[in-house]
């Protein structure tokens, strides 16, 4: 594993109790970073964080991403516990069902969008400001092979991750003048429990889509993050970086 230097930096990664968010945790607490880790379930986010604090600094926060007032809390208590904010990695998403567009129900549409979508610009809006005022910052959002492609019958998760992208592009061209990079990243999927969420004519169809021939795993997605939120990452800001395993056709 190469090492990172995130000496001092202060992390807060959404969807951290499990999955892609806990093995992006787990890489930046082994670089030297404290992380605060915000999920729903707040039971979970409690139990990795104790496991988390074996290595390093962590702890958990049982929170909604879609509601305002719970993002505004978090950051509170996070910017309490840890003294800042330098690094965001906005991660918390759902799948959704597996639907033809005209059979996709209208309150699964909306929830998909609320958690994929406003939740990452609800996360970056609260914390911009703080990365503003030190003039340092590194935001890395969690899109999806699906946001640059578009995967049938999944079309609220495609649309939304589509809009991270352009969230993350619009974002980055706000904020270079400080010191702030922001960047998303587009990986295929991955073997982790949004796989209940999918039917197996879904995973199928993903994964022969990818050259490579097998499912990104979530320590390669961790280490692409480890560098994107790192100092050594200066200039690259508002880019979209692929982890789809040659699937990506731009």
């Amino acid at each position: 594993m190469n090492q990172i230097d995130l000496k001092g930096r202060r992390a807060v990664i959404t969807g951290g109790a499990q999955g892609i968010g806990l093995a992006i945790a787990q890489r930046l607490v082994a670089s030297g970073a404290s992380v605060s880790l915000w999920d729903l379930d707040a039971k979970l986010a409690t139990e990795a964080a104790e496991q988390l604090s074996k290595i390093g600094d962590a702890h958990g926060i049982g929170m909604d991403v879609t509601q305002p007032s719970e993002v505004a809390a978090a950051l509170s208590s996070s910017v309490n516990r840890m003294g800042g904010v330098d690094i965001l990695v906005a991660n918390a998403g759902i799948a959704g069902p597996n639907l033809k567009t005209w059979e996709y129900p209208i309150e699964a549409w909306q929830q998909v969008i609320d958690i994929d979508l406003t939740g990452i610009f609800l996360c970056c809006r609260a914390i911009a400001p703080l990365m503003i005022e030190q003039k340092y910052g590194r935001i890395v959002n969690t899109a999806s092979i699906a946001g640059k492609e578009g995967n049938p019958n999944a079309p609220a998760y495609s649309a939304a991750k589509a809009g991270v992208i352009a969230l993350t592009k619009s974002l980055g061209k706000e904020l270079p003048e400080y010191d702030i990079a922001v960047n998303c990243i587009t990986p295929a999927v991955a073997r982790t429990r949004i796989f209940d969420q999918m039917t197996q004519q879904h995973i199928d169809y993903m994964l022969s889509k990818i050259p490579r021939g097998r499912f990104v795993e979530v320590e390669e997605i961790a280490s692409m993050v480890a560098w994107l939120v790192s100092a050594e990452n200066s200039f690259t800001t508002g880019a979209v970086f692929d982890l789809s395993g040659g699937r990506a056709t731009y």
